[in-house]
C-alpha cells in the first residue's frame, strides 16, 4: 500500500469514527458502512477490510452503547465485508459511460448497500443473540430487531444508491485515480 492511499485509509476511518459519533442518536442510520464500502471500490478489497476493522477497533472499544468482545469482533469481522465488497465489485464492473448508466448504476449500489447491510445485520444479530440473550431463541431476538433492522437496510440502501458515484468520483480524483470502473466519456 503506497503511503499516499494509507493516508486516504487513516482518513476514511477518522471520516467513520467521527460520523458515528454524529449520528449516535439516530438508530441504525451510519455512514460508516457506505464509507467502507466506497474506500474498499477506490483502494482495493483490502484496503476496504482494513478500513472497517480498524473504524471497529476504535469505535468498538469506545462505544457509546457498551463494549462486548463477542459482538465487538462480530462487527469488525462483518463491517470488512463492505470493504472487500466494493473491492470486488470494482474489479468486476465495467462502466465507460456513467451519463447514459447513471440511473441503473444508482439502483445497483442501493441493491448492493441493501444486500451488504442484510448480512452484516444477519451476523451481528447472531453474535448478539448468543452472547447477551443466552436463554432467549436466537430466531425471537433477531425478530424482535426487525424494525432496527429494516431501518439500517433501507437507509444504507438510500445512502448507497443517492452518495455512491458522486463519492467515488471524488475519491477518485482527490486520489489521483482517474480509473476506478465508472468514468464520464
Amino acid at each position: 500500500m503506497k503511503t499516499s492511499d494509507a493516508s486516504v485509509v487513516a482518513a476514511l476511518v477518522a471520516l467513520c469514527v467521527a460520523t458515528n459519533y454524529a449520528l449516535v442518536g439516530v438508530p441504525n442510520v451510519k455512514v460508516m458502512d457506505f464509507l467502507v464500502f466506497v474506500g474498499g471500490f477506490c483502494f482495493g478489497a483490502f484496503a476496504g477490510a482494513l478500513i472497517g476493522a480498524l473504524t471497529w477497533a476504535v469505535y468498538g472499544v469506545i462505544n457509546p452503547y457498551g463494549f462486548v468482545p463477542q459482538v465487538w469482533l462480530a462487527t469488525m469481522f462483518s463491517e470488512s465485508i463492505y470493504g472487500v465488497a466494493g473491492g470486488l465489485l470494482r474489479k468486476s464492473l465495467s462502466v465507460t459511460d456513467l451519463n447514459d448508466q447513471y440511473l441503473r448504476l444508482s439502483v445497483f449500489f442501493g441493491a448492493m448497500g441493501f444486500l451488504l447491510t442484510l448480512i452484516y445485520d444477519v451476523i451481528t444479530n447472531i453474535a448478539y443473540a448468543l452472547t447477551l440473550m443466552e436463554k432467549i431463541p436466537v430466531a425471537l431476538v433477531i425478530l424482535s430487531g426487525v424494525p432496527f433492522t429494516l431501518l439500517h437496510e433501507i437507509s444504507n440502501a438510500t445512502i448507497f444508491g443517492v452518495g455512491s458515484i458522486p463519492t467515488i468520483t471524488a475519491i477518485s480524483k482527490i486520489a489521483g485515480r482517474e480509473n476506478l470502473g465508472i468514468s464520464k466519456k
